[in-house]
């Protein structure tokens, strides 16, 4: 069963992320292009690789601006605002 699915805000924009895992360090996962953060527990493989990261990590994945259930953004982003939106996270 894959995480609950939370929101940060960042500025006026909404980013999907969810946690998994209680370890002493926080791991940000980053997919590629394009991902969906309730999609990828559905790939057996994945959710193995991912839990056994939780298994010593707090594990945060989120799905970028624009991509997954996070919200749309059709402007090209600087890394300045990336980041922003890794913080809200």
């Amino acid at each position: 069963m894959p995480p609950k699915t939370h929101y940060a805000r960042s500025g006026d924009v909404n980013i999907a992320y969810q946690v998994l895992g209680a370890g002493p360090r926080d791991l940000v996962m980053v997919f590629g292009y394009v991902s969906n953060i309730e999609v990828i527990w559905e790939e057996p493989m994945l959710a193995r690789f991912l839990t056994r990261l939780a298994s010593c990590a707090r594990l945060i994945v989120f799905d970028k601006r624009g991509t997954g259930l996070s919200d749309r953004d059709t402007d090209m982003l600087s890394l300045e605002v990336r980041m922003d939106d890794l913080r809200a996270v």
